[in-house]
């Protein structure tokens, strides 16, 4: 497929003008052939997937991220990270281009948001009024907080999440923003849902959802794994011929009990 259609189709789910403010999206190293047929999808582009690239015999024309492979200016990052720039060295030397989407795949619609929302089988998804990247939803049938948290992370498959339960104990309208959105609680608590999911919540921000006597669920990061099968669905959407590989190398971290 020509790259000027397939970008121009992806720009037109999750343009660049979506993304959060100062957020590194786009072309992170390499260029771009006239041509992509074959593209590689992951969460985070490193040296395991370098591993994974070198190996393969018919390699692939692109590699789509989410997160952001280089997150700031290259001669910046790359002169204080040696990890990242030997990757960033080896791919280059094997011509293929790294292209991440991030905030503005979590903010489009039928992005990341839409897909967590879809997982959770919620009805009346929709983004909240003052947080477009967040969404938010209603179960089909309520249910006690901690049957709910158990049923996440089964549809999330995960095989633990941590539970604040200072709000109501009956749940049935959820939003969520998967990664690190635990700032945005506030909101969707005032347009009244009675729960948020989000990850990476430190420790003044529960303390702050206790405080507004509110319910929150973190959820690892790595739930965003759903980019992947996401995001092959979309692109088999723009053109069925596209031949689009997963590599799903991400590990939630050991619980210790």
């Amino acid at each position: 497929m020509e790259k000027i259609k397939l970008f121009r189709e992806l720009a037109k789910r999750f343009p660049k003008s979506i993304r959060s403010r100062g957020d590194r999206v786009g072309l992170m190293t390499g260029i771009l052939p006239e041509n992509i047929n074959s593209i590689l999808l992951c969460l985070d582009f490193d040296e395991e997937v370098l591993n994974i690239v070198k190996k393969m015999p018919n390699k692939p024309d692109l590699v789509l991220t989410h997160h952001p492979f280089i997150y700031g200016t290259r001669v910046r990052v790359l002169s204080h990270d040696d990890a990242k720039r030997y990757v960033c060295e080896e791919i280059d030397k094997l011509g293929i281009p790294v292209y991440s989407m991030h905030t503005n795949f979590d903010t489009g619609r039928d992005g990341m948001n839409d897909a967590l929302a879809n997982a959770l089988n919620l009805k009346n998804i929709k983004p909240l009024n003052f947080c477009k990247m967040a969404r938010g939803g209603e179960l089909e049938n309520p249910m006690e907080i901690h049957e709910f948290a158990l049923y996440a992370n089964k549809c999330f498959n995960i095989e633990y999440s941590h539970l604040i339960n200072a709000g109501t104990k009956t749940i049935k309208t959820v939003a969520m923003i998967g990664g690190g959105g635990s700032r945005e609680f506030k909101i969707a608590q005032k347009e009244g849902y009675d729960i948020f999911i989000s990850g990476d919540i430190p420790h003044h921000a529960r303390r702050d959802v206790i405080a507004n006597h509110y319910n929150f669920l973190d959820c690892s990061h790595e739930i965003e794994k759903i980019f992947m099968p996401q995001m092959k669905k979309i692109l088999l959407e723009i053109d069925s011929t596209l031949n689009v590989e997963i590599v799903d190398h991400e590990v939630i971290p050991e619980l210790i009990k």
